[in-house]
């Protein structure tokens, strides 16, 4: 297993800003199955991505470990695609919901009274599970 690729800055300073990803997986036979989601950005350069249990792109994900994640900025000019593994599955609930939490926060950082209801009446009511994802390649259409 190849050692995750170091993201670059200007990657680093994209994926700050609280944009939805697109990730892809691989369905049982090979299929692939894409899902829109929100994402925390690790110091390390890692992700975190976040779900209810149940859905498949997480059983996908448990059984194999490769992921292709693109962000877009608003206009879709500007773009992230990444290539990566699942380097740690979190079931632990307290983990989860606190992963959960802050990506309300962050993608409602502009309305804290949203995230808060968000958390409480329907975040805490599932079961979540959170994927910590290495990055193996990067390959981004950035004006910097």
């Amino acid at each position: 297993m190849p050692a995750p690729l170091p993201v670059p800055a200007s990657v680093r300073r994209f994926l700050a800003a609280p944009r939805f990803a697109v990730l892809a997986t691989l369905d049982p036979g090979g299929t692939p199955r894409q899902a829109v989601t929100w994402y925390l950005p690790q110091p390390d350069g890692t992700l975190v991505v976040n779900s209810a249990a149940g859905r498949r792109w997480p059983a996908n994900l448990r059984r194999d470990a490769r992921v292709s994640v693109a962000v877009v900025d608003g206009g879709g000019y500007s773009w992230v695609g990444l290539t990566g593994r699942v380097v740690e599955v979190i079931d632990d609930q307290e983990r989860a919901q606190a992963d959960i939490a802050a990506m309300a926060r962050r993608y409602h950082a502009d309305d804290p009274a949203t995230a808060a209801t968000m958390i409480e009446r329907v975040f805490r009511t599932q079961r979540r599970v959170s994927f910590r994802i290495a990055v193996d390649a990067v390959h981004d259409h950035l004006e910097e």
